[in-house]
């Protein structure tokens, strides 16, 4: 289906086989195990799947494979103009199995800063055994090593929607591969293998489920890549469960006009905040000066529907905002229905050092709105509420006075 648009694509992927299995809905399979025609054929199919292949004819258990989640991933994969996909039971999940997919040839991974809080706690702890080097994106080919295994990077970044070239970022890698995470852009706004990412790992947790009510994560690669994901996925139990498989296609139809329609808001939000006086940056692709490398429309079709702002006050300014939005819903997460705030130094990335939140430009007043599917008259009338609240410091002087407990003289003996 490579000659039709990307919304007649989002559509019909995964669905070749509807008209042969005489459905119109995806099929939801939820055996746990299979039976076994011949014991044969069963155990040269247990041999493909381990090896990392795909036996549809007979999946033997379910976490060595499952038709729903095969469906998926087919779709996935068609989206990002990639060879295979591979799913997981959520974006963490996902990147965990690239990390130690490299792990039997390489020591040593360089990643990008800034990038997602659990993406960077993960990448710092010594929990996967691997070193980690953390570069600006002009420090790859300086950090480079004989045992390098990976270069890891996401773009749009995650909180301060920074983008990274990453056809300059796979010249300077010398063949080392390069993982993006496509999270924000989703396929829809960019197709990092195209521009040379051996790996592109999505929490689909966010955009490709679009409703906030299920977690998973995948990559798109090429097929060697994929059987390697899948030799640590059935090794690991990591497989996505089908129910969530089920969720995730149904979203996809519907991806490419919902990024448009939040990217719009999205814009005219990021114009409104720019000209309030309570606020002091605001980090958009699509604003003036915030694209140096002129990555939109040629990496980027679009800026998205992420940005983040900073508010005067630092951080207690910030979460009055917080606490003051009525419509807007203060939670962690992105890619939902609805919009989505939440402040990057005290949650998504409070695990990350201090001092690295503050090279990457994560201040204590800094906050990341998810735009959704409202109307954005309402949700700038709900923000422009919330940053005049913001900005009043709470008035002490008739604060009620704290009541103390009266003592009782002790009776004497």
């Amino acid at each position: 289906m490579t000659s039709v648009g990307r919304r007649t694509r989002a559509v019909h992927a995964g669905r070749e086989d509807f008209g042969e299995l005489g459905v119109h809905a995806p099929p939801l399979d939820l055996s746990s195990t299979y039976p076994l025609r011949d014991l044969r054929t069963a155990e040269a199919a247990f041999d493909t799947l381990s090896a990392g292949g795909v036996a549809e004819r007979n999946p033997i258990y379910g976490r060595l494979h499952n038709p729903t989640v095969a469906r998926f991933e087919r779709a996935l994969a068609e989206l990002e103009a990639t060879d295979a996909a591979v799913a997981f039971a959520s974006g963490m999940a996902a990147l965990t199995a690239c990390l130690l997919a490299i792990r039997a040839d390489a020591s040593h991974v360089v990643a990008i800063r800034p990038l997602y809080g659990g993406t960077d706690h993960l990448l710092a702890s010594s929990l996967l055994g691997l070193d980690v080097s953390f570069v600006a994106p002009g420090g790859v080919a300086g950090a480079l090593r004989p045992e390098t295994g990976l270069v890891v990077m996401e773009t749009p970044t995650n909180p301060t929607l920074d983008l990274v070239d990453i056809a300059a970022v796979v010249e300077s890698a010398r063949g080392v591969p390069v993982l993006v995470d496509n999270t924000f852009a989703t396929p829809v706004l960019q197709t990092p293998a195209a521009h040379g990412a051996a790996l592109v790992v999505h929490s689909a947790t966010k955009y490709l489920g679009g409703h906030g009510d299920v977690i998973g994560g995948v990559v798109a690669a090429s097929e060697e890549w994929a059987r390697c994901l899948r030799r640590v996925r059935i090794l690991t139990g990591a497989l996505l469960h089908p129910l969530a498989a089920y969720l995730l296609h149904r979203g996809l139809p519907t991806l490419p006009l919902r990024v448009e329609a939040a990217q719009e808001t999205a814009r005219a939000l990021a114009e409104r905040l720019a000209d309030h006086p309570a606020v002091t940056r605001v980090l958009f692709p699509g604003l003036p000066g915030r694209d140096p490398h002129g990555l939109l429309g040629r990496q980027l079709r679009g800026p998205g529907a992420m940005l983040s702002f900073e508010v005067a006050g630092g951080s207690e300014a910030a979460a009055r905002v917080m606490a003051s939005v009525r419509l807007i819903t203060a939670a962690v997460s992105l890619g939902a229905p609805d919009t989505l705030i939440e402040h990057p130094a005290r949650m998504t990335h409070r695990l990350v050092e201090p001092a690295t939140r503050e090279l990457s430009g994560i201040s204590p007043g800094l906050l990341r709105l998810s735009v959704g599917l409202e109307d954005a008259d309402d949700l700038w009338a709900d923000l422009a509420h919330a940053l005049d609240r913001g900005q009043r410091r709470p008035n002490r002087r008739f604060a009620p006075r704290a009541q103390t407990r009266r003592r009782v003289p002790a009776r004497r003996a």
